[in-house]
This record gives C-alpha cells, structure tokens and sequence, in this order.
C-alpha cells in the first residue's frame, strides 16, 4: 500500500511540477523582453491592425505582442495558427476567454471592435508571428 500511495504521490509531484514549469520554463509567465527578431517598422506601417492593436490589445498584450504583466505573449508558439486559429482569436475578442495556458486570469471581451477590425488585428499578429519564427 505505501508503494502505491508514493507512486501516486510523486506522480502528482510530477504534474503540478509540469504545469507550473513547462513547456514555457516561467511558472506560467512569460519571459521578459522583446521576440527574437522585430518586424521593420515599413512592413506594418501600412497595417491598420497596428493601431488598432496598439489602442485595444497592447494594454495587455504589450506592444508588438511580448506579453506584459497583464497578459501573455501573442508572439509565442501557443498562439501558432495550428494551435489557436484565426476564429479562436475572433471569439476570444468577442466573447472573451477563461484563462488555460498563463496565469493571468480571464479575458475579458473587448469592446468597440468591428469583425473587419478585428480581422486586421488577427493580420497583424499573424505578420508579428511570422517575422518572428512562430509559423
């Protein structure tokens, strides 16, 4: 019987260790600073999901998507298009999301926002990520 409860007890050990270590190595934090390569200013000045983001998303999110005490990182694997498309992004904005990959708490929904904004939000992200090695 004590081997069983060890086993069970360090099995459980191990996944909480998991879930507050990995796969990010930051206690469900993201780290501090910039993504590994920036996207020049003239690739997005023209975007007019840049402003957008800066106005409704930034506050949280930090500018050029890095995360913030706030929020976590959009530039960040977790959001590839494979593992959060377009349309997570979309309901996330409109409806607002609980909390399952950081400890920031919910997400609230955003208000103000058209889907054709939000569509060029979701552009610009995607054009961070893509400069950045993210897909």
């Amino acid at each position: 019987m004590k081997l069983v409860i060890g086993a069970a007890g360090a099995a459980v050990a191990v996944a909480v260790a998991a879930w507050v270590l990995w796969p990010d190595g930051h206690g469900g934090h993201p780290p501090a600073g910039r993504p590994q390569s920036e996207i020049s200013v003239s690739s997005t000045a023209g975007m007019p999901g840049k402003a957008m983001y800066n106005q409704k998303c930034a506050v949280c999110h930090g500018l050029q998507a890095v995360g913030s005490p706030q929020g976590p990182p959009l530039v960040h694997r977790y959001y590839e298009p494979g593992h959060h498309s377009d349309m997570a992004f979309v309901l996330a904005v409109k409806r607002g999301v609980r909390a399952h990959h950081w400890r920031f708490g919910n997400m609230a929904p955003v208000p103000g926002l058209s889907d054709t904004d939000i569509k060029e939000i979701i552009r610009y992200v995607r054009a961070l990520q893509r400069a950045n090695g993210i897909f």
